[in-house]
């Protein structure tokens, strides 16, 4: 319990010191006018007060990732709850400041611009295309995995599809009307469920006869049933993603860019939102090493269940908040993917309006944009469910490790202190690519053979990247300053 109790210390205290630290190294402006202000058109730019925008953000960046996440990344015992607290303070917070900071100074545009802008026009094409596949499996995900969480709750009262149909004309709606209606309206009530659930959970936690396992060397080793089919490294940093370091936040953030009044809200917005988000993670991966007894029992009760984390939530929910705590609990599990998936397709429409520089003031542009997303996404729902997640996951680390690398090319170009994003940026790469040679979905090497063909990758990611800012002649137009 010391080392939990003071996780979540670390976390608030790097919220007011780390987080200090990027908003002076960025140089936030109080006085310059946010694309809420100059490019108002009441769509997708308006200004909102800062405690909606923080709901909102909250909402769109978690989803079940700080739920789902956490239960798999607790079976590797006390260790997720290092990655969770170092990943979100020196990792996933300064991915999301930056990545929504440098669409604040862009006129609110779209993370695979703002790489364009930075990583130059073949990245950035790149990006479009990598960004739009990655919110189609979020919507996908998303789309089904509550149309057959609501199907089990409900009995099977009637055809999984119907609610798949039930949620799609949602995400329709949500992607096409004006961001202060549905979205601002049943954001805030969404997000401060999911907030009391998790604080419901932790006071269990204090007031229950739990035990939750210290961050000592001893505790600190794979304790999954199987460690060397599922390497800490890099398993355990793709596992716990959206509770430590996310690429999908990066696709969000402009989404509340366009509705900020002033500069001064991002660490609020941006890093404080992150921050939040580890708090839950670590809440929910101390209540799934703790409820089952310890983490080995944990193992044996995924490993009977299909490792299925939404069954772990389920249990977890009823039994530690009672029986109306734990349904109110299980429908903040529905919502969130609901509004997590929603922003997906949001977000998407307005990377095709920026590819395509196509007015959205018009709701016909709109629809034209967004229908073909939608087509797509529902023929997605007819491939298994756990292809489409593994390789989300796998991109989503990738997307986050492409931004880390783009805002190090902005602080490099600015003169500003890039070690901040240029250490997290190798370290990513180190995870992503040493996943993909390793993981059944990937090339499925050897163990050995994976972590030099990630080191070499690494490296020579690395140098190229170097070698490619210092000889840059291109004149990079940094945040129009000077």
């Amino acid at each position: 319990m010391i080392s939990f109790v003071t996780a979540i210390l670390v976390l608030i205290l790097g919220y007011f010191t780390y987080g200090k630290v990027m908003e002076r190294i960025f140089g936030v402006e109080k006085d310059r006018p946010t694309p809420a202000e100059s490019l108002r058109d009441d769509i997708d730019y308006m200004p909102l007060p800062t405690w909606r925008i923080f709901l909102i953000q909250f909402l769109n960046i978690a989803g079940l990732g700080p739920i789902f996440g956490a239960i798999a990344g607790a079976m590797f015992g006390p260790a997720a709850f290092l990655w969770i607290v170092l990943g979100s303070i020196f990792a996933g917070a300064v991915h999301d400041y930056f990545s929504g900071m440098l669409s604040v100074r862009h006129n609110g545009l779209s993370i695979s611009e703002v790489v364009g802008i930075y990583l130059g026009p073949q990245m950035k094409h790149f990006m479009r295309f990598f960004t739009i596949i990655l919110l189609l499996f979020v919507g996908t995900v998303f789309l089904m995995g509550p149309a057959k969480i609501i199907d089990g709750m409900t009995g099977n009262m009637w055809n999984l599809w119907v609610w798949v149909g039930i949620i799609l004309v949602y995400y329709i709606l949500s992607t096409l009307l004006p961001i202060d209606k549905m979205i601002g309206k049943l954001y805030p009530v969404f997000g401060l469920a999911m907030l009391l659930m998790a604080v419901g959970l932790l006071a269990a936690l204090f007031l229950g006869d739990y035990h939750i396992p210290e961050i000592v060397p001893g505790n600190l080793h794979n304790m999954t049933n199987n460690p060397e089919e599922t390497p800490l490294f890099p398993i355990l940093f793709v596992t716990i993603a959206c509770g430590a370091i996310s690429g999908f936040h990066a696709t969000q953030s402009p989404l509340m860019a366009r509705c900020m009044k002033n500069e001064s809200q991002g660490r609020r917005i941006f890093y404080g939102t992150m921050i939040t988000e580890g708090i839950v993670a670590l809440i929910w991966a101390a209540a799934a090493m703790t409820f089952f007894g310890n983490v080995e029992s944990l193992n044996e009760a995924m490993f009977a269940n299909g490792n299925n984390a939404a069954w772990a939530a389920n249990e977890i929910s009823l039994n530690m908040l009672g029986r109306i705590g734990g349904i109110l609990a299980i429908l903040g599990i529905v919502a969130a993917p609901i509004t997590s998936g929603d922003t997906a397709f949001r977000s998407a429409r307005l990377i095709l309006a920026d590819i395509l520089k196509t007015d959205q003031k018009k709701i016909k542009n709109r629809l034209y944009l967004s229908l073909p997303l939608f087509i797509v996404a529902f023929a997605l729902t007819q491939i298994d469910f756990g292809i489409i997640w593994r390789y989300f996951a796998w991109s989503n680390q990738t997307l986050a490790t492409v931004v880390l690398w783009t805002i190090t090319a902005y602080l490099l170009h600015a003169n500003k202190f890039f070690w901040i994003t240029f250490l997290p940026a190798i370290f990513m790469t180190m995870v992503c690519s040493t996943y993909i040679l390793i993981a059944p979905e990937g090339f499925n090497l050897a163990i050995d053979i994976s972590y030099m063909g990630g080191a070499l990758i690494t490296l020579g990611i690395t140098i190229i990247f170097w070698i490619a800012i210092s000889k840059s002649s291109r004149n990079v137009k940094v945040l129009q300053e000077g």
